[in-house]
């Protein structure tokens, strides 16, 4: 039987609540801390909690995801937790070494973690005292150099990235059936829903600040979950994706899975023509080794805005007509583009509208 763990945040959470609580009783080190990961609650292992002076305090957890292949498995994750005197807010968090900075310089603690953050210590924190934490990852520095993490803005480190802090080990239709009971959970409450490629997807929807009621996380599994929003009566989709993944949908690919068809080249290729770029144009995108390289040889030939815009509202056009084919059913799809440093290289109109009616 395959063994569910926990996301990077909840270990981050668990190492500053085991600190506070020493520095606030100043008993002897304890074994585990409970967390409320909003819903779930969760016993966490801590390895060492100690103060360091009188005010300030270290707790010490290691990362365990379960059965998942992650590389985080083990690596230790240290809270220092200080008491000041109170300041505007209760709990400050402050990124140390090995997590990451998102490139305005902040640390790279997304809302679900600040959210368990502060439903966790909060309620600890004397009325007269601010804590203020920093999250130190040791071997975050080294550990990032084996992710694409910098090419979508988290640099320096890892991230406390995530919507859940529950780690499951899924099989492919096991976890195409979560994504699904998750939009049926969701479209109840919010009918204009935003679909999220993989974590980076994500990330780009934070930085926009879309909210999580709205989100969605689809892996590759784009035309089933487009569906889904059909039969479940959603109002509309905004797409947010890497363009190497995402630009599938322009040539009728909807399970964005490069195991299953890729075709991006080819499918770049054709709405250079359909641009009106010429035959050397077409060339250096069928030459290029990846739909990054093909989308910076198409910056220096001033064709990248045109072309990407047209794969923007093709995506959306043919994501509206597949829903309307497999499920009998009238969806508004709006689709941005973004490129392998997180940048939004594009949006159709539709885009423009949905964001709108989610900020």
């Amino acid at each position: 039987m395959v063994r569910t763990g926990y996301t990077l945040p909840v270990f981050a959470v668990a190492a500053a609540k085991a600190a506070l609580v020493y520095l606030l009783k100043n008993t002897g080190s304890k074994l585990s801390v409970t967390i409320d990961l909003l819903p779930e609650i969760a016993e966490i292992t801590i390895q060492q909690v100690a103060n360091l002076d009188t005010s300030s305090a270290l707790g010490v957890t290691l990362s365990d995801p379960g059965d998942n292949l992650d590389l985080t498995r083990n690596t230790p994750i240290w809270a220092l937790v200080k008491l000041v005197q109170r300041q505007e807010e209760d709990l400050v968090l402050e990124g140390g070494e090995g997590l990451g900075k998102t490139t305005t310089g902040d640390a790279a603690i997304y809302q679900y973690a600040r959210r368990i953050f502060a439903a966790n210590l909060s309620p600890l924190i004397p009325e007269d005292k601010t804590a203020v934490v920093q999250i130190i990852l040791p071997e975050g520095r080294q550990l990032a150099q084996r992710t694409s993490n910098e090419a979508f803005g988290i640099l320096e480190g890892l991230a406390l990235l995530g919507t859940s802090g529950i780690s499951k080990p899924l099989s492919a239709a096991d976890q195409l059936e979560e994504f699904r009971v998750s939009l049926r959970s969701k479209v109840e409450e919010c009918p204009n829903l935003i679909f999220c490629i993989g974590s980076n997807g994500y990330s780009v929807a934070q930085r926009l600040s879309i909210p999580d009621a709205a989100i969605i996380m689809t892996g590759n599994w784009l035309g089933a979950l487009l569906v889904e929003a059909g039969l479940f009566k959603a109002e509309s989709v905004l797409l947010i994706g890497y363009q190497g993944k995402l630009i599938k949908l322009a040539g009728g690919i909807f399970n964005t899975s490069s195991h299953i068809a890729d075709g991006k080249l080819e499918i770049i290729s054709a709405a250079v023509v359909q641009v009106g770029g010429d035959l050397e144009a077409v060339k250096a995108v069928l030459n290029s080794k990846t739909a990054d390289a093909a989308y910076l040889k198409l910056v220096e030939l001033n064709l990248a805005e045109s072309v990407f815009g047209y794969l923007a509202e093709k995506i959306s056009q043919k994501s509206t007509a597949y829903v309307q084919k497999y499920a009998d059913a009238s969806l508004k799809v709006g689709t941005i583009l973004f490129d392998r440093k997180g940048e939004i290289i594009c949006q159709d109109v539709c885009a423009g509208e949905l964001l709108m009616v989610n900020g």
